[in-house]
């Protein structure tokens, strides 16, 4: 994939797809701000732009190796941001992570992540859609990724509250798949395990940027800052609430197991106590002693009378107390 770069000038788009080596060229027009995306970059590559804009080494290394958690680094000049965006398959309820990591100055913001792996269209459609709040610079290019990330947050746990509800509906079907219930309480559990992993940190990173020694945000620009702060904030006591539930489905779908299994247990003592009273009458009548109706046609009806009669009398005991 292409790098992608772009010069704004007083809050107007001036250029587009410039190479790399007229970024310092346009850093030196007044008033302008600059964005540059590197996907897979090589060491070259960021070696080049680390002299341009002066970035610093670890900050440099973290960019090449990603697989960073999510944080926000400062240093001298330039601050060094590590995200992830959220992807979330809904037939499976899989959470897939794309990392991006960018270095963001006071005129320039420096995108790099994984060929493909990353829809950054997504994000430039956002900042075209608010060519107002161009004006504020590096800040306006920030707030445009930070919120297509945490938009991307509320999307999955939304996506996950549905598949949560539709378990909990299973949950006490007839003819629920137990099973399947407990494979997916696990799916969802550990899904909401890794978006709690990537937006637990997010909270530390914006909260971060609202500081003022930071220099960074326009006036105009901190309510847009504050309000992706609080949706972090709003996506993360939700990704709680829902790992609780996903843990009450589980304790649920085991206690229902048992409970069923001790009814099956119930039933089947029932059902044993009155196959008792045939082998009880039988070998009772089964002596090789004289007893009323011995070796009689008497005998026989008789046994088989009690036979029915007391098992018929223990159905309906059992029955009635609904022991089976």
């Amino acid at each position: 994939m292409r790098t992608r770069t772009r010069c704004y000038r007083d809050g107007i788009l001036v250029d587009e797809d410039f190479p790399l080596a007229d970024v310092s060229e346009h850093l030196a027009l007044p008033n302008s701000v600059v964005w540059v995306d590197l996907p897979d970059p090589g060491e070259s590559d960021l070696a080049l732009l680390a002299k341009e804009l002066d970035l610093h080494e670890l900050a440099v290394e973290d960019a090449l190796t990603l697989r960073q958690r999510p944080k926000l680094d400062r240093y001298a000049d330039h601050l060094f941001l590590s995200a992830y965006s959220i992807d979330i398959e809904r037939s499976t309820a899989q959470v897939t992570t794309n990392e991006i990591a960018a270095f963001i100055t006071d005129r320039a913001l420096v995108t790099v992540h994984a060929d493909g792996k990353f829809d950054l269209d997504a994000v430039v459609t956002r900042w075209d859609s608010t060519p107002d709040l161009a004006s504020n610079g590096v800040s306006y290019l920030l707030h445009g990724l930070l919120d297509y990330l945490v938009d991307g947050y509320f999307e999955a746990v939304e996506a996950l509250d549905d598949e949560i509800e539709d378990l909990e509906d299973q949950l006490f079907l007839p003819n629920t798949d137990q099973e399947q219930v407990q494979r997916r309480s696990f799916v969802l559990r550990k899904s909401l395990v890794t978006l709690r992993r990537i937006i637990l940190p997010m909270r530390e990173v914006v909260n971060t940027l609202l500081r003022r020694d930071l220099h960074l945000l326009q006036d105009e620009m901190g309510p847009y800052f504050q309000d992706v702060y609080d949706h972090v904030l709003r996506a993360m006591e939700w990704t709680e609430s829902l790992r609780d539930l996903a843990t009450s489905i589980l304790e649920a779908n085991l206690a229902i197991q048992g409970n069923r299994l001790n009814v099956i247990t119930k039933k089947v003592t029932g059902y044993a106590a009155i196959i008792a009273v045939p082998t009880a009458v039988t070998g009772f009548y089964g002596q090789n002693v004289p007893y009323p109706g011995f070796a009689q046609p008497l005998g026989y009806y008789s046994s088989a009378a009690l036979i029915i009669g007391l098992s018929v009398l223990l159905y309906v005991l059992f029955k009635r107390n609904d022991w089976i």
